[in-house]
């Protein structure tokens, strides 16, 4: 009913430009004495035949408004052509889209190729410093000294935020290199809490590990990514107590920590991009990136991140495990 008087509005000239008409055949015969159903006769006839030309034409232009509503739901690649144009402007119309399909294109390409370019050069980046620091590695592994242990955990931050530019670059890449299959959780945890062994010892925090004994549909390196944030996060805002990793019902991965917390203003935007909060303006080596990249991970592999803290006592971090929202096509 909507479309109607849209198009009766569109075709108002026309209908009011006809009636003028009748109206002046009417009050020429009135004038002249002429018997006016000589006039009111073929009126009504040509009343007649514009109503069914109108009907004709508005099925053709809602024909034609099912076809454009279609294609507004498609992307712009793959629209191919648009409905044949039935006026001078409606081929106007279509060359403006053609032209800004065109446009379109070629800027999505350039783009493209800027961000392969921007890929390749971090990735060759990324590997060429992650040299020097296995070098470092290497040379340390020598020596068994305070200060040899915290060059060790220097070098393991390094190699992390090495790890989360990359990590953010791939987010939006078209092509994924994930490998969805089911994992012992165990095996992923645990390799991450050996990287972080030296910090816990340094700082003298207790780690509560209980065993998980789950097994998740995930993808092994992106989750072990999520967790090593966590845990970084966790251990770098813990200066006493300790750290418990176990996992709740349903499914549900907690690593909780006795650290400074989250003031509650900042809570519900941890995972904000670039977010840092109270507690990074007091850490100014806080990016914001990290937990904003782990809730893009989870989301991208189905599971659900959340954190619940109180200030001063410290936080948990819930990675929950659903597999009916995972989609592995």
């Amino acid at each position: 009913m909507k479309l109607i008087f849209k198009y009766l509005k569109y075709k108002r000239k026309i209908i009011v430009a006809f009636l003028l008409f009748v109206t002046l055949f009417v009050v020429s015969f009135y004038l002249y004495h002429l018997p006016l159903k000589a006039v009111l006769y073929p009126a009504a006839l040509c009343t007649l035949a514009g109503i069914m030309l109108l009907t004709a034409d508005f099925i053709s232009v809602h024909k034609k408004h099912n076809d454009l509503v279609y294609l507004q739901r498609l992307s712009a690649e793959l629209i191919d052509a648009l409905p044949d144009p039935d006026s001078i402007f409606e081929e106007d119309y279509g060359r403006m889209v053609d032209c800004l399909c065109r446009q379109q294109k070629e800027q999505a390409e350039l783009s493209a190729v800027k961000y392969t370019n921007m890929l390749d050069y971090y990735t060759v980046w990324a590997h060429q410093i992650k040299t020097p620091i296995a070098a470092m590695r290497l040379n340390l592994q020598n020596e068994d000294s305070a200060f040899s242990r915290k060059l060790q955990n220097d070098l393991s931050r390094i190699d992390q935020y090495v790890n989360m530019v990359l990590t953010f670059l791939r987010l939006d890449s078209e092509s994924t290199d994930y490998l969805i299959k089911e994992y012992d959780l165990d095996g992923i945890v645990r390799p991450t809490v050996k990287k972080y062994s030296g910090e816990f010892i340094g700082k003298k925090l207790k780690l509560n590990y209980s065993e998980l004994n789950a097994t998740v549909l995930t993808d092994e390196k992106w989750l072990s990514f999520v967790v090593e944030q966590v845990l970084s996060n966790a251990v770098k805002y813990t200066s006493c107590g300790g750290i418990s990793i176990y996992m709740e019902e349903p499914e549900t991965l907690c690593i909780r920590d006795t650290g400074i917390g989250i003031s509650p203003e900042d809570l519900p935007r941890v995972f904000e991009n670039g977010y840092t909060g109270f507690n990074g303006r007091t850490d100014k080596r806080a990016s914001g990136i990290g937990l904003y990249l782990c809730r893009r991970i989870c989301s991208n592999l189905g599971h659900h991140i959340s954190a619940e803290s109180e200030a001063g006592v410290g936080t948990v971090i819930r990675i929950s495990f659903d597999r009916n929202k995972l989609d592995t096509r």
